[in-house]
Formats: C-alpha cells, sequence, structure tokens
C-alpha cells in the first residue's frame, strides 16, 4: 500500500485499508455494509474530542490502540476503571483512579488540569465510554470551565452521542455542581430522562413522614373516627366555691377542668371574695 494511504486508517477498525471504496480489512475483515453510510453509524475506532488538541473521551478498546492514539498526539491517559490494564506503561503516562462508586472528581480534575497545564494531550476513558469517563469529563468541564451541568452534558453528548449515564452518576454530578456553585437559582440542572433535584438531598433517619398540619397525628392520635381534641367543645363546667378557713373562699374558672393557681397553704396568692 502507498505511502499517501497509509496516512489515513479506517475510521472504524483503525487499520489500513480502501474502507471508502468497500475494500475488506486483510486484518480484521471489516468492511462498510452495502447500503448504509460511513462508519458515522458504527463505534469508531478513535477517541471522541471533547476540546480539540487537548482532552480526549473513549472505551478501553480506544486505548488499546496505541499508533492511533499516537497519531492524534495523545501522551496521557486517564484510566477510570482499575480492571482496565495500563498496556503501554513505557509509551504513555497512566493515572489510575481508585475502583469506588463514588468519583474521585477532584482528583480526576487535578491531572487534567495538569495535563492542561503542560499542553499534554490525554485520554480519559473506562470500559465502553459511555458513563464513568463521560462523568469525569463533565465534572472537568464544569470546574474548570465554569459550565453548569446541563451545558457540559450536551456539550460531551455532541461529541459522543453513546453517552448513557446511569442514575447513580447522574447524581453524583448533581452534588458536585452544587459544591462548586451552590444551589443558585432554586437548584442545579435537570437534564432529559433525569429526575429533577431542586434543592438540597433530602436525608431519612427511617421515621415516618408525618403531616405538621395533622396535630392529631403529631399527638399520637389516630384520626380516622375519633375528633381531635382541639375542635371539641369546651367542658361546661359550673362555677365551685371552695372554702380554705374562715371567710376565705376560691372559684374554680368555669369552663376549665383545673385552676391554673392554686391554693397555697401559705396563705399566699389566694383570691379572697369580695377582694
Amino acid at each position: 500500500m502507498r505511502k499517501r494511504e497509509r496516512e489515513n486508517p479506517c475510521g472504524v477498525c483503525g487499520h489500513y485499508h480502501k474502507y471508502e471504496e468497500g475494500e475488506v480489512c486483510s486484518i480484521c475483515g471489516h468492511r462498510i455494509p452495502v447500503g448504509s453510510e460511513k462508519a458515522s453509524i458504527q463505534v469508531s475506532a478513535f477517541p471522541s474530542v471533547i476540546l480539540p488538541e487537548f482532552l480526549y473521551l473513549g472505551s478501553y478498546d480506544n486505548a488499546s490502540r496505541s499508533e492511533l492514539l499516537k497519531t492524534q498526539g495523545i501522551s496521557r491517559i486517564l484510566n477510570t476503571v482499575p480492571s482496565c490494564q495500563n498496556l503501554y506503561k513505557n509509551s504513555f503516562t497512566y493515572h489510575c483512579l481508585p475502583d469506588d462508586k463514588t468519583l474521585p472528581f477532584d482528583e480526576a480534575i487535578q491531572f487534567l488540569e495538569q495535563c492542561e497545564k503542560d499542553k499534554a494531550r490525554v485520554l480519559v476513558h473506562c470500559m465502553s465510554g459511555k458513563n464513568r469517563s463521560p462523568a469525569i469529563v463533565i465534572a472537568f468541564l464544569m470546574k474548570s470551565k465554569g459550565w453548569r451541568l446541563e451545558q457540559s452534558y450536551q456539550w460531551v453528548k455532541e461529541q459522543r452521542p453513546s453517552v448513557e449515564l446511569t442514575e447513580g452518576v447522574y447524581q453524583q454530578l448533581q452534588e458536585y455542581e452544587h459544591k462548586i456553585y451552590g444551589f443558585i437559582d432554586g437548584g442545579s440542572s435537570v437534564l432529559p430522562g433525569f429526575p429533577s433535584s431542586a434543592g438540597p438531598p433530602s436525608i431519612s433517619f427511617g421515621f415516618p413522614k408525618i403531616d405538621i398540619n395533622d396535630s392529631a397525628q403529631l399527638l399520637g392520635f389516630n384520626s380516622a373516627g375519633t375528633p381531635s381534641i382541639f375542635t371539641r367543645a369546651p367542658l361546661d363546667i359550673a362555677p365551685t366555691e371552695f372554702t380554705f378557713g374562715a371567710g376565705q373562699t376560691q372559684k374554680s374558672v368555669s369552663g376549665s377542668p383545673y385552676n391554673p393557681n392554686p391554693p397555697n397553704p401559705n396563705g399566699s396568692d389566694i383570691q379572697m371574695d369580695g377582694s
């Protein structure tokens, strides 16, 4: 094959064959299906360009094609899945994130910012390039570029349409947006297909939710068929005189089951009849 032809590898399998003319690859057997559009409908062997000449996003398959990465000038790789082996340690500078459900956004961003400072091109990848690695890239755009979650997500999705964030990773990105910007404009960004989160995440300690307007429920009464004590009619109790000594009497308050000022044995604070 001529040298000029070898400068343009197949956009899908990454090998050198005349894919535009329908030639079958002699290495992997790849060819463009008859009647279909070009390789755009297939998974590309090249990683997606997020920020030109700097930030690339891809899968483990992309990360395993060292020659293609070199043609794009990539020299550093951020591996977000420890189960993916770092295959070319002599050719690339690797940084591997821990295998935690909670993504270490700050650690990843620190590495990416150093790459940007050194003007080094970097590939961020996970197994499929759909969830963990896009989340890291989105977090970087929010922190370093000042973009909100919605804008960052839409940009990454446009550059790599196969991105599919899980709900758990999406919630982590919402929390990270809160950490960066606070609760501006009443809440965080809401992406299509995900539940909204207009305020801080609620914390539950396992107790049932209680309607603060239901007084009977707050006091432990069953409201079904039982009238609230606050809606009962006042008790109709006739005034009663109590004699404590010679000429000393005290009247109970009509309609109240008790006297808030009980008699004092020492004779103080006693209301005298006629006083």
